[in-house]
């Protein structure tokens, strides 16, 4: 490795990528884990997705373009409530939310969870029963708890003692008893494999377990009796694969529910085990099927509750990324193909940071392909970039592309529906691009394309 006073991001050896990254046999191949369900090769060699091929997709909605296979987002949802019968699946709206998805994810049996004003005013708008909205946050307005509770919000998960004494207060002078969940926080950062035991207590989500929050917060609750506490949630961290970290996660809020027992003779009826289950973005992803997950999962809970001797408390998880990240893929167009000195050959498309800021802000990886046609050319070691004003602008840090891949071009990045359009910004004045939900050979507009309208719009100097 060689150093470079530019720093590390410039000083990666360009034509070997990461160890796990291997050159591909044939460099059209889709690997399948990757993508959704219903995209395939046609017989003209271009991507298609349930059927209509992704360069029509451009001519029409135009590129970038996020592309939604919905039956595939259907099938997971289905999966989860499938393998989670006797428990409630959330859907984690902040992973990608708009009133077409909250239709899906209702119609397919799920709740919803949301965090802000915003996510609940879409979730409302678009019809989702309040009863079945689990409303997080740290830092719930008064106006946004007014909401909640005036609309009936099924879970409001409190996050704070001053939160306590603002929803007490409202559900008071209403004279109705909002139902909560007190969030832990359990000492357990969970990313893939890496646990902390006691430093992530650090954070700014939850009443700390180790201080003694968690259980003052439970207590008051149920010494005023204003708001009926339905149980205790936690969160451990996103994009996970290994379930050790749910295993300590439950041990200790399970004992805190034992705590509480003792202390005041009511045993929870619920519990909340959060989300974050991981998905494949690349090749060195292997992510568990949500049947395995439930298995583990309902293993780890009876045997705490047994050693508790607890009551198997009602379970909830709430799975986002799981369910939309892999039904989606952006669609971009090549501007630019750039070979700098033999280091590294840089493919610009019509997107960047603005449409997907995880690569940047994450250090995230993902995998990409030419879609609009196949190729016989031998496979390059490329980085995918944006067209901001930013070198650390990527898309794709290391992919295999075809050496013959040109202006004009299409490329596909799958793995895009969590965390991309939802986190999405107009950085360099640059407009969000659409979504775009394709069924059964039919597409439909489901968030229409920013314009420089929309940006002017806001601008009122």
């Amino acid at each position: 490795m060689r150093a470079h006073e530019a720093g590390a991001l410039h000083g990666d050896i360009g034509n070997r990528g990461p160890a796990w990254l291997r050159t591909p046999v044939d460099v059209n191949d889709l690997v399948p884990q990757l993508w959704p369900r219903n995209v395939a090769r046609g017989a003209g060699g271009a991507l298609q997705v349930a059927g209509l091929d992704v360069r029509d997709l451009a001519a029409e909605f135009g590129t970038p373009v996020y592309v939604l296979d919905e039956d595939d987002l259907r099938a997971r949802a289905r999966d989860f409530r499938d393998a989670f019968p006797d428990a409630d699946v959330y859907y984690a709206g902040k992973a990608f939310l708009c009133r077409a998805v909250v239709r899906m994810i209702a119609e397919e049996g799920l709740f919803l969870d949301v965090c802000t004003g915003g996510e609940l005013a879409t979730a409302l708008s678009a019809g989702m029963e309040p009863a079945r909205i689990g409303f997080h946050g740290n830092n719930k307005s008064v106006a946004e708890l007014t909401r909640a509770v005036d609309a009936g919000v099924g879970r409001i998960i409190v996050d704070s003692f001053a939160e306590i004494d603002r929803l007490t207060a409202l559900a008071r002078e209403r004279g109705v008893r909002p139902k909560v969940l007190v969030r832990v926080t359990v000492g357990v950062e969970a990313h893939t494999h890496e646990f902390i035991a006691t430093a992530h207590e650090d954070q700014k989500f939850g009443f700390s377990l180790a201080g003694g929050a968690a259980a003052a917060a439970a207590f008051k609750i149920l010494d005023e009796g204003v708001l009926e506490l339905r149980g205790l949630h936690s969160h451990i961290g996103s994009q996970i694969f290994d379930a050790s970290g749910f295993e300590v996660s439950a041990r200790r809020v399970l004992a805190l529910q034992a705590q509480i027992r003792d202390a005041r003779g009511v045993e929870l009826p619920e519990l909340d085990l959060g989300g974050g289950f991981g998905i494949a973005y690349t090749t060195q992803d292997d992510p568990a099927a949500p049947h395995e997950l439930a298995k583990r999962l309902r293993k780890i809970v009876d045997g705490e509750c047994a050693a508790e001797n607890l009551a198997v408390p009602h379970l909830s998880i709430e799975p986002g990324r799981a369910i939309v990240g892999p039904a989606v893929f952006t669609l971009y167009e090549v501007g630019t193909v750039k070979d700098v000195d033999g280091i590294r050959t840089y493919v610009s498309v019509d997107g960047g940071m603005s449409d997907n800021i995880r690569t940047a802000l994450y250090d995230a990886s993902y995998s990409a392909t030419v879609a609009n046609r196949v190729s016989g050319a031998e496979p390059m070691l490329a980085r995918v970039v944006g067209k901001h004003c930013e070198s650390g602008d990527i898309v794709v840090k290391d992919e295999f592309l075809p050496a013959d891949v040109q202006p004009g071009d299409l490329v596909a990045v799958p793995g895009t529906g969590a965390y991309c359009r939802s986190m999405a910004s107009n950085y360099n004045h640059v407009p969000r691009p659409p979504v775009v939900a394709v069924r059964d050979g039919r597409a439909r507009l489901i968030v229409r394309r920013e314009t420089e309208d929309d940006l002017l719009a806001l601008d009122v100097g």
